[in-house]
């Protein structure tokens, strides 16, 4: 598969504190890569800083060909590369209809905005039927859905996703976990940070386990589940 996003000596600092220390990690267009471990590994900061919401202390992010660390985010975002914050971040004053269209406010081809906010409705019939209401009336299940689709207005051609299951009923998790899958199955690359480490590597291509800052291993989804130091560490084996 051919790279489309790589890491390369990545470090993040907050002051004194070293919260990522030189990782490497590669996407391959089209396929869902899976950076997992426990709390306060330095699962999200990477992530901040691949959406350059935080600035490295060292290291490259580059997409396409491009380096993006110097990058401001929106900048970020209209090269493509858009993230589902944790907690959701979506803005519960105003409808639902109007955060989706908000995730649009950087593109200016109206039939491809229009297509893509029925491509949403279709993942989400929910969202569809509650469009005028308040995006704050929805449940916990029902905000997550909106906040991924709201990513997708944007027209990402990578999609980081920041602990998407936090806080949900597991038969609501299973339902997210399957619509990802749905749109990776478009060619969308996705980059998933995740605690829930069965879930996540279940349905990735590739995995990265990091630890205290540090990538311990990388492989397959699958070789991930299979291996005795996973599955001591996070699957409760």
């Amino acid at each position: 598969m051919k790279p489309i996003l790589s890491i390369s000596d990545l470090a993040v600092s907050y002051g004194h504190i070293d919260a990522v220390k030189g990782i490497d990690l590669t996407l391959n267009e089209g396929e869902i890569t899976a950076l997992v471990g426990a709390n306060g590994a330095g699962k999200s900061t990477s992530l901040l800083a691949i959406s350059g919401l935080l600035k490295p202390k060292r290291g490259s992010v580059v997409f396409d060909g491009e380096d993006l660390t110097r990058l401001s985010p929106h900048r970020i975002v209209e090269r493509g590369v858009v993230q589902v914050a944790e907690g959701r971040a979506i803005l519960t004053t105003l409808t639902i209809a109007e955060n989706l269209e908000l995730g649009s406010y950087a593109r200016r081809d109206k039939s491809g905005v229009a297509r893509d906010l029925e491509w949403v409705y279709s993942l989400f019939p929910v969202l569809k039927s509650r469009a005028n209401g308040l995006a704050g009336n929805l449940s916990g299940g029902e905000q997550q859905m909106l906040a991924i689709g709201r990513a997708l207005m944007a027209k990402p051609r990578v999609l980081l996703l920041d602990e998407p299951s936090m806080g949900l009923a597991p038969i609501i998790v299973q339902g997210i976990f399957r619509t990802l899958q749905e749109i990776n199955r478009t060619g969308l690359t996705i980059l998933l940070v995740e605690q829930n480490v069965r879930q996540a590597l279940r349905i990735a291509q590739r995995g990265y386990v990091l630890e205290t800052g540090k990538i311990v291993l990388a492989d397959s989804g699958q070789a991930l589940l299979d291996d005795p130091k996973v599955v001591e560490a996070y699957l409760g084996g």
